[in-house]
């Protein structure tokens, strides 16, 4: 279940460089100082508008520059779309990268999570993000949404507090009534803080009001149709758009898809055996090396792992900062680590470092995952990343659906499964959820592009292909490979095929597949 640039320690430079997180954030090098552009604006798209709408709609930007050669702009947005005149209101904030040739229209973006700032992925990342192709011939644009980054942002701990909720080992043994009370303890006083401090927004941070917002968006860069390219989370707000604005739909491509009928259980449960299986194919790459600290076969690695992380669970490695890692939180760094084969050498780093007692590398991944830097939360993914799914997933309470997937999850994934499940954090959210779990069908959006990944663990690729199948005119690409998300990631078929699509209109053959 992602942009944040982080000025992290040495060894993860190119692990920035390279990789997803769990939410869904994406990371690449800060791109050299350019030249400032004339700025342009166009005049806002407001036909058909309705008149409380229009004083949302009707906005003229004024962009300023921000450094490297990106524009930066506000935009307002009612909080409560189901009422816009009520004068509470929202700011969006938005980055521009104009187009180098003639411009085709706005690109928006975004990185999934739900929390990834998509300004930081556009201004820190814009490279990574999308291809030298795109970058001519869009004004690619970044935008946090609502309850993100730099935007009208939920917020909830402070760093002392949220390194405690994040980082403290509970005192009772795993798996035990005590243990389970002890979380669910820690979730209500992180969800009573973000009730506190998030400024009476937390109901209204949801997919939904998001993709009215991208509408908003839209029109106030003055285009008539979204062009959009979505990664992760982010393909669930595109497809929630083209089933809100079929008539708005441009060209839509959804990278490392969400099965939006997927129920939460459901998808943790599919997200724990993704991440086995990736784990595996680390695992194996790792004993064709020299470096690797295993031995044997993938399934003898395996089982000394699991006895690492059964060591750590009961005896915590001690940090030089203070803290010390558990097996969740060297989970965490591990995951962090999956998202992409080029993070592969800091895993090993930091798991040969784990098993001499020393869990420094290892804190480094967990910290690069959940947006800590020397102590310091430099964004607010997590709390978003609560925010918008205890709005968007039902709560569900079938104790025998709930013993199941621990069953299924333990024989398929029983390297991850002890450290994956738990007490569900959004059963004390302070709003009941108001998003359903359903397929999207987007009828008349035209066609739609779904990229999947074979061996995607965030969004497993059976997600990607539910999603086509499930689009009245759903494409589906398949990259053969190994991390997640299937776009510029060094893969020409698979980016001449979604270039082609968003720069020229041409759809790729469904079922395209790319060794």
């Amino acid at each position: 279940m992602t942009s944040r640039l982080r000025r992290i320690a040495a060894a993860t430079a190119a692990l920035a460089a390279a990789s997803l997180v769990l939410s869904g954030c994406l990371y690449a090098a800060i791109p050299e100082e350019a030249a400032p552009r004339p700025s342009t604006t166009k005049a806002p798209d407001t036909d058909g508008v309705s008149a409380d709408l229009l004083p949302f709609y009707g906005q003229e930007l004024t962009w300023e520059q921000c450094g490297g050669g990106f524009d930066c702009t506000y935009v307002t947005a009612p909080l409560d779309w189901e009422n816009p005149g009520s004068g509470e209101t929202i700011e969006l904030s938005v980055v521009r990268n104009q187009a180098t040739g003639t411009a085709l229209g706005s690109l928006l973006t975004n990185p999934g999570g739900p929390g990834a700032s998509g300004v930081d992925l556009i201004r820190d990342s814009l490279d990574y993000a999308v291809g030298a192709d795109l970058i001519e011939n869009y004004d690619v644009i970044g935008f946090d949404p609502r309850g993100v980054g730099d935007s009208t942002a939920v917020a909830c701990f402070d760093a002392a507090n949220m390194d405690k909720y994040l980082y403290d080992i509970p005192s009772a043994p795993r798996g035990t009534a005590e243990w389970e009370n002890e979380l669910l303890g820690a979730h209500q006083a992180f969800a009573d803080a973000c009730d506190a401090n998030s400024g009476g927004i937390l109901p209204h941070i949801t997919t939904i009001n998001s993709a009215r917002d991208m509408d908003l968006l839209r029109a106030v860069l003055g285009d008539k149709q979204l062009n959009y390219l979505g990664y992760s989370y982010g393909t669930f707000l595109g497809a929630t758009y083209a089933e809100l604005y079929p008539d708005k739909a441009g060209r839509l491509v959804l990278d490392g898809a969400i099965d939006p009928s997927t129920p939460g259980l459901e998808v943790s449960t599919t997200q724990g055996i993704g991440f086995e299986s990736a784990l595996r194919a680390y695992m194996q790459s790792c004993l064709d090396s020299a470096e690797c600290p295993f031995n044997g076969s993938v399934d003898d690695a395996m089982t000394d792992l699991g006895a690492l992380l059964a060591s750590a669970d009961r005896s915590p490695l001690p940090n030089g900062d203070g803290r010390e890692m558990g097996a969740d939180s060297m989970m965490t760094g591990i995951i962090a680590a999956l998202y992409s084969q080029d993070s592969w050498t800091y895993l090993t780093q930091g798991l040969t470092e784990a098993l001499q007692g020393d869990p420094y590398t290892m804190f480094v991944l967990a910290d690069f995952y959940n947006g800590r830097e020397e102590g310091v939360y430099i964004d607010n993914s997590s709390e978003a990343f609560r925010a918008y799914n205890c709005m968007d997933y039902p709560v569900e309470d079938d104790p025998d659906a709930e013993a199941a997937a621990e069953k299924l999850l333990a024989e398929k994934a029983p390297t991850v499964a002890p450290y994956w499940s738990g007490p569900d954090s959004c059963s004390v959210w302070p709003y009941p959820p108001s998003g359903a779990r359903e397929e999207i069908h987007a009828e008349g959006a035209g066609p739609i592009l779904v990229v999947g990944t074979t061996n995607d663990p965030a969004t497993p690729y059976a997600w990607s292909e539910a999603l086509a199948e499930q689009l009245e005119e759903g494409v589906l690409i398949t990259r053969v490979g190994e991390g997640h998300t299937g776009y510029n990631k060094g893969n020409s078929c698979v980016d001449d095929a979604v270039e082609a699509f968003l720069l020229d209109d041409t759809v790729p053959e469904d079922g395209l597949r790319c060794e």
